[in-house]
């Protein structure tokens, strides 16, 4: 795997980019803030602007370190900071990494967190050349698995009553993973 941090990538809405000093402000309103938007991930809702703020700031010192790719999702005709997209390092080693995701409410359904995602794929596999991308998503989240599925991975299985949910119920993780050569042999 070529560690080539994170790079800003463009699609036609969307540009990934570096987290920079004012973005909280704009993540803290359009998704931080929002339980929606929370209750399928594992963090909670940030208190106040304050908090992510302090967690941006932390981010953006990550980039020091190559093996960090985190990118914040800008709407282009607007310029509005809508989500955020990374990558987990706990495997990078084997050259595989996992993907997360988040996205503000009202961009649900407008095909963005897929746009996103392939973006990124395609920047994994033809720049840092990654062998495996996974992702998975909380059963209750059907829709974070269309994007998935959208993007060319496959489902893989089931993690059952690996987590709880923020109505604090168990909840099965849904995985899937796109390889190397499935990406490269379907183009």
């Amino acid at each position: 795997m070529k560690y080539l941090g994170t790079n800003t990538l463009e699609t036609d809405r969307l540009i990934l980019r570096r987290i920079n000093d004012t973005d909280y402000k704009q993540a803290y309103i359009n998704w931080c803030s929002d339980y929606e938007v929370s209750k399928y991930v594992v963090w909670k809702v940030h208190a106040n602007e304050l908090v992510t703020k302090e967690l941006f700031d932390n981010w953006i010192k990550d980039y020091e370190d190559k093996t960090t790719y985190r990118w914040i999702i800008e709407y282009k005709e607007n310029h509005e900071v809508i989500g955020t997209i990374d990558v987990s390092k706990k495997m990078m080693e084997y050259s595989t990494c996992s993907l997360g995701y988040c996205l503000s409410q009202k961009y649900w359904n407008k095909g963005i967190m897929t746009e996103a995602v392939k973006r990124v794929i395609k920047f994994l596999f033809e720049e840092c050349d990654v062998e495996v991308i996974a992702a998975e998503y909380l059963e209750n989240n059907p829709s974070s698995g269309k994007v998935m599925a959208k993007s060319g991975m496959k489902y893989e299985g089931k993690l059952r009553s690996r987590v709880l949910d923020k109505d604090n119920k168990r909840n099965d993780l849904l995985v899937y993973s796109i390889l190397r050569n499935e990406y490269f042999n379907k183009e």
